[in-house]
């Protein structure tokens, strides 16, 4: 997976979140399919999926003449490991604060 910096800059983008977010839950799809249902040219779209597709958020594979497009589970994972490192950090500090003020509150 390449570096998270390029893949939140992809997803920072609302249509491209909002592409990622329908390949979610609806599975692989062709770019017509993506089109259908956002208000943007096919030249637009296809820009969106290449960003998408370079930062590794997404992969596409060819059926005959149709790009099939899905979310790589790589690019998942790396956000979710990132999220729950991080997730980590700040519940040891909120545990640390809590515990500093409940000394607090004895001391009075």
């Amino acid at each position: 997976m390449r570096d998270l910096s390029s893949t939140f800059a992809a997803l920072g983008d609302a249509t491209r979140f909002a592409i990622v977010e329908r390949l979610l839950n609806e599975g692989e799809m062709s770019a017509g399919d993506l089109q259908d249902n956002i208000s943007i040219s096919p030249p637009a779209v296809s820009r969106h999926l290449k960003v998408l597709r370079e930062s590794g958020v997404i992969h596409q594979r060819v059926d005959k003449q149709r790009r099939m497009y899905s979310v790589r589970p790589e690019a998942v994972q790396s956000i979710g490991a990132w999220t729950m490192s991080h997730r980590e950090f700040w519940q040891k500090s909120l545990d640390r604060l809590e515990l500093a003020l409940n000394q607090e509150s004895q001391k009075k």
